[in-house]
């Protein structure tokens, strides 16, 4: 599976390239029985790719074996043993990517000249995901995740380590017989390339950030200069090895806690804005709106996903099996309003419901 997502990442990845760019996407399970169906329903939808790539004329022969080798290899990176709710592949000439994403998406294939985003778009921005930086003397990590798991995010610098005089340092340190550990300038200039390190990485990828270690250590780390604004300090050592089930148990309950917090002011700015005549409600409406960059903030129901047709301009509900309908919607208005700057924020199921599951809040 390819890395985490980035705005640097995502923008890449919309650039035009040489035709056929496939994107290959479908939904997955993550538990049994119904994650059996998954390899099936893969083989099939690489098949009708497949067989839409050979059956094009557009495509002149050698392109056709390039992309067909590139789609492959994407699936042969596939690890649907560890699948989420969705599953995207893409394939261009000389290159694929494969990632999983925790929000359902509609099944297809599709060849044009950019990769569709939209789906690992709003993946992206349903999962919220945070940092959680775990700090001690000779290690400091750096773990991305969100309400399911975190990983280790091994780039940027990361993680930093260094060798202790003393070989039985950090066990003495938790126990409190090495005072002087964080009091050193060989420890300070540690933490002051840890904090470096760690700016570089926020302004490249800005998120949430949860900071874990023994007292001494966030507090020296907070001395080498200031932590972001809103970060959560937690003082809980032992984390900087993980495991990464260890640092996500340290986590949830913080980063639960905030969201509930953020929920709860999403849902208080969407009822003032009722009040000014500055909101939007439902998807036709809130379509119309961030058609025209109007949206300042959406929020959406976690799970909220729903079939319609375009009629003169207007969304209609439609049954699947219906042509012209269009699956990914909610999906496509959430690129559309992060790509206008608009604040994106999901919110539990029903907590829209008098709103119709998808609302926003006008800048005019």
């Amino acid at each position: 599976m390819d890395p985490a997502l980035s705005s640097d990442v995502l923008a890449k990845l919309r650039q035009p390239r040489p035709y056929p760019a496939v994107s290959l996407v479908m939904p997955t399970h993550r538990r049994e029985p119904d994650n059996a169906q998954d390899p099936v329903r893969l083989r099939n939808l690489v098949a009708a790719a497949e067989k839409a790539i050979q059956e094009d004329p557009a495509i002149p022969r050698e392109r056709r074996a390039d992309v067909m080798d590139q789609l492959s290899r994407a699936v042969a990176e596939t690890d649907l043993a560890h699948a989420e709710d969705g599953l995207v592949l893409f394939a261009a000439p000389g290159e694929h990517y494969v990632w999983t994403v925790g929000r359902s998406v509609p099944e297809r294939v599709v060849l044009a000249d950019t990769f569709l985003t939209r789906n690992l778009v709003a993946g992206q921005a349903a999962e919220q995901p945070s940092w959680a930086l775990a700090v001690s003397a000779d290690r400091v990590s750096l773990w991305s995740g969100g309400p399911e798991r975190f990983t280790e995010h091994t780039g940027n610098g990361f993680p930093l380590t260094r060798d202790l005089d003393d070989p039985d340092a950090e066990r003495k340190e938790r126990i409190g017989d090495l005072p002087s550990t964080f009091q050193d300038e060989a420890t300070r200039q540690f933490l002051r390339e840890a904090h470096t390190a760690l700016r570089a990485v926020l302004a490249f990828a800005p998120r949430p950030l949860y900071v874990l270690g023994e007292p001494a250590a966030v507090a020296l780390l907070e001395d080498t200069g200031p932590l972001p604004r809103g970060a959560t300090t937690l003082h809980h050592g032992g984390l900087a090895k993980g495991p990464a089930a260890a640092v996500h148990e340290a986590v949830e309950p913080a980063r639960a806690a905030r969201e509930a917090a953020t929920a709860t002011t999403v849902l208080a700015e969407l009822d003032a804005a009722r009040g000014r005549r500055e909101f939007a409600g439902g998807i036709d409406e809130v379509w119309q709106a961030v058609k025209e960059g109007r949206i300042r903030l959406l929020a959406v129901e976690d799970h909220y996903r729903t079939v319609v047709r375009d009629e003169g301009g207007h969304l209609e509900p439609a049954e699947p099996a219906e042509p012209g309908t269009r699956d990914d919607m909610v999906d496509e208005i959430v690129e559309r309003a992060l790509d206008t700057g608009a604040e994106v924020q999901f919110v539990h199921d029903d907590a829209l419901l008098d709103m119709g599951r998808i609302a926003g809040v006008l800048r005019y």
